[in-house]
C-alpha cells in the first residue's frame, strides 16, 4: 500500500511538472526563424483624418449665498433650469453625466486674524455629449440663457474610431513592407514573412478648420464652432525575415 501511495505522488508531481513546463512554453514562446534568415525591424507611422461628429461640453452653475444651505438652494433651481434645456435639445440621457457637486465656504482675511467665514459658494457641472455637432452653438446658447455661468470646452472627437484606425494600420503596413522590399533588395535578398507586429498610438489630434468654413460660421446668429477635423495616428514595429 505504501509502495502504491508513492507511485502515485511521483506520478502526480510528474504531472505537474509536465503541465508547469507547457504552461512555462506558451507563455515565453519565442517566433523562430530559418537558420540563414535575417531579421529586419521596421517602424512606421500613419495618419487617417477625419472630421469629428461628437463634442463633449462641461456647463454648470456657480451661486453664492451667506449660508451653505442657501448657496446649495439656489444652485439645484438653476441647474434644474440647465438640465430641461439640455432636454429640450434633444440630448439623450445617456449622454448628460453630473462631473461634479462642490460646496465651498468663502473667507475673509484679515491680517493677525484668523479667517472669517462670509458666505458659502455651490457648484454643479455636467458633462454634456452633442451628437449633432450642427446643433452646438445654439444649445450652448440655450445653455446660458437658462441659467448657466460656467462653460468649458467643447472637445470634439469621432464616435466610432475603428474603421478610421484600420485605415491607419493598412497605410502604416504597407508603408513598412515597402520599407522592408527597399532593405532586402538592395542586401539582394527579399522578405520572407512578417514574424511579429507591435502596435502603439491611436491618439486623436484635432486640426483647426478652414478658414473659409469659419468665415461661413461666424455669420450664423448661434455661437460660432468651428470643429475642424481630428487625425488619428497609429505606429507600428514590424519585425520581417529575409532570405535569399
Amino acid at each position: 500500500m505504501r509502495l502504491a501511495l508513492r507511485s502515485l505522488a511521483l506520478a502526480t508531481v510528474l504531472a505537474f511538472g509536465s503541465l508547469a513546463m507547457t504552461v512555462d512554453a506558451q507563455t515565453v514562446a519565442v517566433p523562430t526563424y530559418a537558420a540563414d534568415g535575417t531579421l529586419l525591424s521596421v517602424s512606421a507611422q500613419a495618419e487617417a483624418r477625419r472630421a469629428p461628429d461628437i463634442a463633449t461640453v462641461s456647463a454648470g452653475v456657480v451661486t453664492q449665498a451667506a449660508d451653505a444651505n442657501g448657496a446649495l438652494r439656489q444652485n439645484a433651481e438653476q441647474m434644474a433650469k440647465v438640465v430641461a434645456a439640455i432636454r429640450a435639445a434633444g440630448v439623450a440621457e445617456r449622454d448628460v453625466q453630473t462631473a461634479g457637486v462642490n460646496l465651498n465656504p468663502q473667507y475673509r482675511y484679515v491680517e493677525n486674524q484668523p479667517p472669517a467665514i462670509t458666505g458659502y459658494q455651490a457648484s454643479n457641472n455636467v458633462n454634456v455629449i452633442v451628437r449633432d455637432i450642427a446643433k452646438l452653438g445654439r444649445i450652448l446658447d440655450a445653455l446660458v440663457a437658462n441659467g448657466a455661468n460656467q462653460i468649458n470646452g467643447p472637445t470634439f472627437d469621432i464616435d466610432q474610431k475603428e474603421p478610421v484606425l484600420d485605415e491607419a494600420r493598412r497605410a502604416a503596413l504597407e508603408k513598412a513592407r515597402k520599407r522592408a522590399d527597399m532593405y532586402a533588395q538592395s542586401l539582394g535578398m527579399h522578405v520572407r514573412r512578417i514574424v511579429s507586429i507591435d502596435e502603439t498610438g491611436g491618439a486623436s489630434i484635432p486640426r483647426p478648420v478652414p478658414m473659409m468654413a469659419m468665415a461661413k460660421m461666424a455669420r450664423d446668429e448661434a455661437t460660432p464652432i468651428s470643429p475642424g477635423e481630428n487625425v488619428l495616428s497609429v505606429s507600428l514595429n514590424v519585425v520581417f525575415e529575409l532570405g535569399k
